[in-house]
C-alpha cells in the first residue's frame, strides 16, 4: 500500500455525503452504507490487485427482521477479464434475542457483469454471542480453475470488542474449503483449504468510521499464484478503510 491510496481513500470519504437514512413506515426502514478501502480483501484474497475500491449497499429491513439488499464494488482480477464490478443481491432474517445474542440467516447471489462464470450463491449463518461471532457460508456452484460448479464452505470465528477512547477491535480466523484440490505448490504437493485472519481497529471521527486492517493468509505464493495467476493477492497486507451508514 502507497501513500497514494491511503489519500485516494481519505478524500473520497470526505466528499459530502447527501444520502440519508430513510424511515419509510412504521415496519420499514432502508440502510444505506458507502465505504472506501484501500484494497479490496475477501477471504484474504485481494479483488482488485491491490488497489483501492469504493464500495456501497442498501438494505431494506422489515420489523419482523426479514430484509433484503444489494451492494457493489469495483473488482479487477486482471489478464483479459472484462468485468470491473461484484453486484451482490442477498436476502436474510435477523432475529435478536438480546443486545448481546443474535442470529443472521440469509442467501447470497454474487453477480459480475460482462463474465457470468464467475456468478455463484452462498446460504450463511451468522451466529453472535457476548462478541464471538461463528460464521458458515456453503455454496454449491462455486466456479473452479476448470470452469466447473463446486462445492465450497467458508468458516470464521470471529470476536469485536471495545478499548478505551472508543476504538473497536475485531478479530477474525476464517477457513476456506474448496473441496477439490486447488492449490499447487512449487514441490508438487497441493490442498484443498486454506486459512485467512484480520485484525482490525476502528474508530469515529467526524461521522466516518475510519478502520486500518491487518489481514493475511498461509498459501504460499506459488498456491496462490497456481488458483488466481497471481503471486502476490494472498499475502499479507495492511488495508486502510472508510465507512459510512445512514
Amino acid at each position: 500500500m502507497n501513500a497514494r491510496a491511503i489519500f485516494t481513500v481519505a478524500s473520497l470519504m470526505l466528499v459530502p455525503l447527501t444520502s440519508q437514512a430513510l424511515t419509510l413506515n412504521d415496519d420499514f426502514n432502508l440502510e444505506l452504507t458507502l465505504a472506501a478501502v484501500s484494497d479490496y480483501r475477501s477471504r484474504g484474497v485481494s479483488q482488485t490487485l491491490g488497489d483501492p475500491a469504493l464500495q456501497a449497499g442498501a438494505t431494506l429491513i422489515h420489523g419482523s427482521g426479514l430484509y433484503v439488499g444489494a451492494w457493489t464494488s469495483n473488482v479487477d482480477y486482471g489478464f483479459d477479464y472484462k468485468t470491473r464490478q461484484e453486484v451482490d443481491y442477498y436476502a436474510g432474517w435477523y432475529w435478536q434475542a438480546t443486545d448481546a445474542i443474535s442470529l443472521d440467516l440469509g442467501y447470497l447471489k454474487y453477480s459480475y457483469p460482462k463474465e457470468g462464470q464467475f456468478n455463484m450463491s452462498e446460504v450463511y449463518a451468522i451466529l453472535d454471542l457476548y462478541g464471538v461471532k461463528l460464521s458458515v457460508n456453503y455454496s454449491s456452484d462455486s466456479p473452479n480453475a476448470f470452469g466447473k460448479d463446486q462445492d465450497t464452505l467458508y468458516s470464521y470465528l470471529g470476536y469485536s470488542f471495545t478499548l478505551p477512547a472508543e476504538v473497536g477491535v475485531e478479530l477474525r480466523l476464517g477457513y476456506n474449503d474448496v473441496k477439490d484440490p486447488a492449490f499447487w505448490a512449487t514441490n508438487g504437493d497441493n490442498r484443498d483449504a486454506y486459512y485467512e485472519w484480520e485484525a482490525k481497529l476502528t474508530r469515529e471521527f467526524v461521522g466516518v468510521t475510519w478502520g486500518l486492517s491487518y489481514i493475511d493468509t498461509d498459501l504460499k505464493k506459488s498456491e496462490c499464484m497456481s488458483w488466481y495467476g497471481y503471486d502476490d493477492l494472498c499475502s499479507a497486507t495492511v488495508v486502510v478503510s472508510a465507512s459510512k451508514a445512514f
